[in-house]
C-alpha cells in the first residue's frame, strides 16, 4: 500500500445532487424534490467537464468518483454520458479506479449493466445498518434484504459498504450484525463512520436532546468495530476505512496523500496547483453560471507554504502508515525530526517511528485530531 501512497496521483469527482429521500443525518448537497431538473443539470455538467479540460490537458487522472446525493437514483444513461465526456476530454491512467456510490434500494440489473459498460469498476453501497427499523428511522429507502440483493447484482465486482457508528440505542451487537451483513454480501472494503450530527439536520435534534451515544460510548463502538473487522480480515488503513488486502480506495487515498483532484457539479471541490476552489451548492445558480459560460465557483484560495505543510501532516497522520520522512523532505525540504523536535516531545506518548517515518500509534488513531492539533502553530 505504501507504494500507492508514494505515486503522484490525481482524481476526478463528479457530484450528483439528486436522491429519492433525504436521510436524517445528511447535510450534503442533495435535493429529493429537484429530480425534474436532472436533464438540464447533466447537460450543464457535461459542459463544465468539457470547459475545464483545456487547463488540465497535460494531466493524467487515476480515479473517477461519482458521489452525491445518490448517483444510482438517476437514470444510468446520465452516468454513462458523464464517463463518455470524461474519456473524450481527459486522460485516464490504465486501470483507473472508477467508483459510483449507490443506495441498495435503487440498483437494478439494467443499471449495473450500463455502469459496467461505462467502465465503472468499483461500487460503494450505503448500508449504514443491518437493522430495518434503524434504517427507517434514518430515512433510508432500503432494507437489509435490498442490500443483499444489490450485492448479488454486483457479485464478482469490487464492492465497498458504508456503516454508521454511534446511532441512537446502538449496541455492539448491532455493529456486529452490520459488519456480518456486509461480509455476507461479499464486500472487500468497509467504511465505518462515527455519526456526527450536523446542525440543521433532523439528527441534530436528537443530539441536543442527548438521545445519541456519548463520545466515550462512540469510542467503545468504534474499538469493537475495529477489532471485529480485523478478526474478519479487514485491515484498517485510515481511521474510518478497512479493507481486504489490496482493496484500498485509491480515490480517497489520493485525498489523504494531498494529491490533486478536480470536481464537477454542484458543491464539488477541487485542488489543483495549490489552489482550492468549490462550486455553489445551489442547483439553479450552478445551471445559470454554466449556461452563461461562467465558472460556478463560490470559493477559491491559494494554499501557502505553512498551510501546505500542516495539511500534509494532518492528512497523512489519519492513515495507518502515517507520514514518510522522505516524502516530507521532498515536498518541503529539511529534516522532519529536527524541525518538529519540540512538538514530537509533546506527543511522544501517542506516536511511533516506523521504517518509513512516523505514525500515530494504532490504539490512539481514533483520537487523532487531539494529537494532530499539537503540530499546528
Amino acid at each position: 500500500m505504501y507504494a500507492a501512497l508514494k505515486k503522484k496521483m490525481r482524481g476526478i469527482y463528479i457530484h450528483i445532487p439528486f436522491c429519492k429521500a433525504k436521510c436524517t443525518y445528511c447535510d450534503f448537497a442533495s435535493y429529493p424534490k429537484e429530480i425534474g431538473k436532472a436533464e438540464t443539470y447533466f447537460a450543464c455538467l457535461y459542459k463544465e467537464i468539457k470547459g475545464r479540460a483545456e487547463n488540465l490537458k497535460d494531466k493524467t487522472f487515476d480515479t473517477v468518483y461519482f458521489g452525491g446525493g445518490t448517483p444510482s437514483f438517476v437514470d444510468a444513461k446520465y452516468i454513462f454520458g458523464a464517463m463518455k465526456q470524461i474519456r473524450n476530454f481527459y486522460k485516464l491512467s490504465d486501470n483507473a479506479e472508477i467508483t459510483v456510490e449507490a443506495n441498495p434500494g435503487t440498483l437494478s440489473a439494467e443499471k449495473v449493466k450500463i455502469y459496467k459498460k461505462a467502465g465503472i469498476n468499483r461500487f460503494s453501497l450505503g448500508l449504514q445498518s443491518a437493522d430495518d427499523k434503524t434504517l427507517y428511522k434514518l430515512g433510508r429507502i432500503h432494507t437489509a434484504k435490498d442490500f443483499l440483493f444489490a450485492c448479488e447484482l454486483l457479485k464478482g465486482e469490487n464492492v465497498s459498504a458504508d456503516i454508521l457508528l454511534g446511532l441512537e440505542d446502538q449496541t455492539k451487537d448491532d455493529v456486529k450484525n452490520s459488519i456480518d451483513l456486509a461480509i455476507k454480501g461479499g464486500v472487500s472494503h468497509i467504511s465505518a463512520y462515527t455519526l456526527k450530527a450536523e446542525e440543521g439536520t433532523p439528527m441534530y435534534g436528537k443530539y441536543l436532546n442527548g438521545d445519541l451515544p456519548s463520545e466515550d460510548e462512540q469510542a467503545e463502538l468504534y474499538d469493537f468495530a475495529r477489532a471485529y473487522l480485523a478478526e474478519n480480515g479487514f485491515k484498517r488503513y485510515e481511521v474510518s476505512n478497512f479493507c481486504k488486502e489490496g482493496y484500498e480506495s485509491k480515490h480517497n487515498m489520493n485525498y489523504w496523500n494531498r494529491g490533486e483532484y478536480i470536481g464537477f457539479g454542484v458543491s464539488a471541490s477541487s485542488f489543483i496547483s495549490e489552489r482550492r476552489f468549490t462550486n455553489t451548492e445551489k442547483i439553479d445558480e450552478y445551471i445559470a453560471c454554466i449556461l452563461r459560460n461562467k465558472v460556478a465557483e463560490i470559493f477559491s484560495e491559494e494554499i501557502e507554504g505553512d498551510e501546505r505543510e500542516f495539511e500534509f501532516l494532518m492528512l497523512g497522520l489519519r492513515t495507518e502508515k502515517g507520514i514518510s520522512y522522505r516524502d516530507f523532505t521532498a515536498r518541503f525540504g529539511g529534516d522532519f525530526r529536527q524541525k518538529y523536535a519540540d512538538k514530537l516531545k509533546t506527543v511522544e506518548k501517542y506516536v511511533e517511528e516506523t521504517e518509513y517515518g512516523i505514525r500515530i500509534k494504532p490504539e490512539f488513531l481514533y483520537v487523532q485530531n487531539t494529537i494532530i492539533i499539537n503540530f499546528m502553530d
